[in-house]
């Protein structure tokens, strides 16, 4: 039997269905999502419950002349299936495939890239005000989750739009946490089904046309007008709050019903105020595991995925006998870490178990998250110290101001936020914390290139946008056992912030240490002493160094020197002064941006003190936005996987001769 989906042109063939039909659709799209998804990997859970919501979004709204604005983009896949990409989801996350999130050069139905939370509603306030002032009369809708909907900025921006009182200007509230009464909710949409209706709208603009003409006492408007708010206010308290910001509440509305989801946005197409639409959905909705554990079931692996649909029925993949195949790119491998452990730990476990080994010897350590407690770890903080763990919602700039407010107080606050996410509080770090030398704790997460999250997630910009901060200390460890050391190490210092980058994934397999050890800070190690060539490199970094150290050695006999500088403010200058002019060949690996990083930080202190004439071969991302790709793909495409290193090294070394490394000053090509 023919799909559906397949005998209709996607999008726009969706407005000329049923409910039922649109149902239908649903049906079909949601078991695609789930056999995609389960092959490729993926965001799961929030889309699957978002595919009736989706599907009556397209079904009432003429994209991309309407504007969906879509947060975050865990909830995008359905959108993505039924706008051209359908034949593509194959290829989500991986290299030259489709992005996981929202991109405006990937489709003209991506009409703002989204990547984090939060930023919706002022991208949609910002296109809305554009599309006014040009007499352009598009919706512009934006969807936005609860947990997104704790952002500061989206309160800020409710209040704008409310009070530009923007016209066909509608904000989705996809609830699929909040625990709502089931009389309450019913009693609740059956008074916005009424106050939003034709017959409604037509007597409350036949009352402000009357008052407008004079015909209408003020105290008598005013009256009706506030009665109505107090009794929608009276069914639903969510009604009350964004009813204050100037919007006109429409719900609670069951997000998996087609017809009443369709009701609730045609009554919202006629408000001639801003709306909000309040959709309780469920996360995972459509399979089993997901329903039961959407936490778990947030994102899954290609391997999990696999496990999962061996247990699944199996589901027919679309024809896309009209689409585009899609683009295969092919990546030259590179050198892997070969004493990479299976069951090596991620650098997020060892910050989990060490940090509650910090907190059991000192009361005075509380954790901080904005949102993000299963992703930095401290879920399993929170389960051992409830009291002392604080997770402030998608509010990063609140999260960084609360910490140091509990670091003028005595405590010493630990504030976990991915390097990507900490970019937007950095007028907190330097104002709040930095400016008062308040020993708070940044573990960033996610530093360095982080695969397929795409340019929204890379951590490749931290060392720049902190190190130009007086009074924070910056370092990143090699290995999982310098990351527990290094977190100890912080705990310690109490004379200013510290702030600590780590890689996504695995550590290499190292033996951990039973007892903590502090470092001294602004100490690197000298991991070997060689000649000729010196190579310095920061945080995880070092295992290029050394299959780079060990490829010199076996093909050009060169036995280079190798520091792991584990500090890049401040830096070992003392180390730095006694290795560098001593080699001819030096270059530096960091798994972050050029500009402005590592390298940078050293050709500084190298030019400053006139400690050699030898340019520095620095290597790390170069100036753009990484694409969606594995990591060692993006080490590759940057050119700091440790072939690329080796290739360079060794096309100046052979150039030169091992003699002539000794006594002339080398110029590198580009």
């Amino acid at each position: 039997m023919e799909k559906l989906l397949d005998s209709i042109s996607l999008p726009q063939g969706l407005r000329n269905l049923s409910p039922s039909e649109l149902s239908q659709v649903c049906a079909e799209v949601r078991d695609e999502l789930i056999s995609s998804v389960l092959s490729s990997g993926g965001h799961f859970a929030s889309s699957l419950g978002v595919t009736e919501l989706t599907v009556a979004l397209h079904h009432c709204f003429d994209a991309p002349h309407d504007k969906l604005v879509w947060d975050v983009g865990h909830q995008g896949y359905i959108h993505k299936i039924l706008t051209g990409r359908r034949a593509r989801m194959s290829s989500i996350r991986n290299f030259g495939g489709i992005s996981g999130f929202l991109r405006r050069d990937e489709s003209e139905y991506d009409c703002f890239g989204a990547g984090h939370a939060g930023t919706s509603i002022s991208a949609a306030v910002g296109m809305k005000v554009a599309l006014d002032r040009q007499g352009k009369q598009n919706y512009v809708v934006t969807i936005i989750g609860d947990g997104a909907m704790t952002a500061g900025m989206a309160f800020e921006a409710l209040n704008h739009a409310g009070d530009l009182k923007l016209k066909n200007f509608i904000v989705v509230l996809n609830d699929n946490e909040m625990s709502i009464s089931p009389n309450v909710g019913a009693l609740s949409w059956l008074f916005s089904r009424a106050v939003t209706s034709k017959a409604s709208n037509r007597a409350r603009t036949g009352f402000k046309n009357l008052y407008k003409k004079g015909y209408l006492p003020e105290i008598i408007y005013n009256t009706i007008d506030r009665a109505e708010e107090a009794t929608q206010g009276l069914f639903a308290s969510a009604a009350m709050l964004f009813e204050s910001f100037g919007f006109r509440y429409i719900g609670p509305v069951d997000g998996h019903k087609m017809d009443d989801l369709l009701l609730a946005i045609n009554n919202a197409r006629q408000q001639d105020v801003p709306v909000l639409i309040h959709a309780h959905t469920k996360k995972g909705k459509g399979h089993d595991q997901a329903e039961v554990d959407p936490v778990k079931w947030h994102a899954v692996s290609p391997s999990s995925g696999k496990e999962a649909q061996a247990q699944t029925v199996q589901k027919t993949a679309p024809s896309g006998q009209n689409e585009a195949p899609p683009l295969a790119i092919k990546v030259e491998p590179s050198i892997t870490k070969k004493n990479l452990a299976i069951t090596a730990p991620t650098y997020t476990d060892v910050f989990a178990m060490t940090l509650k080994r910090i907190a059991e010897a000192d009361e005075k350590v509380v954790a901080i998250t904005a949102a993000m407690a299963g992703g930095t770890g401290l879920d399993q903080f929170a389960a051992h110290f409830p009291q002392r763990y604080f997770d402030v919602g998608i509010c990063e700039q609140h999260a960084v101001t609360f910490a140091a407010g509990m670091a003028c107080e005595g405590l010493h606050p630990f504030c976990a936020i991915y390097s990507t996410f900490l970019q937007r509080a950095y007028d907190q770090v330097l104002h709040d914390v930095c400016i008062q030398k308040l020993p708070v704790v940044f573990a960033m997460d996610r530093s360095g290139v982080v695969g397929n999250d795409g340019e929204t997630h890379q951590g490749v910009f931290d060392i720049a946008y902190l190190r130009t901060i007086p009074e924070i200390v910056l370092m990143s460890p090699a290995n999982e056992n310098e990351f527990q050391h290094m977190l100890f190490t912080a705990s310690r210092y109490q004379a200013g912030p510290v702030a600590i980058r780590y890689p996504r994934g695995k550590g290499l397999g190292v033996s951990m240490d039973e007892e903590f050890m502090q470092l001294p800070i602004g100490k690197a190690e000298l991991v070997s002493r060689g000649s000729e060539v010196l190579i310095i490199t920061y945080g995880p970094m070092l295992s290029h160094g050394l299959e780079v150290s060990s490829m010199l050695k076996t093909e050009l006999g060169i036995s280079p020197t190798l520091i792991n500088a584990r500090f890049v403010k401040p830096l070992d200058k003392e180390m730095f002064a006694t290795e560098i002019p001593r080699h001819k060949i030096i270059c530096s690996i960091e798994d972050h941006a050029l500009q402005g990083g590592f390298g940078s930080a050293l050709i500084e202190y190298v030019n400053d003190q006139g400690l050699s004439s030898c340019p520095i071969m620095r290597f790390g991302v170069q100036d753009l936005f990484v694409p969606h790709a594995s990591q060692s793909e993006q080490y590759r495409l940057n050119c700091y996987d440790p072939l690329s290193i080796f290739e360079k090294i060794k096309a100046v070394a052979v150039g030169l001769g091992k003699s002539d490394l000794r006594k002339q000053t080398v110029s590198f090509p580009g």
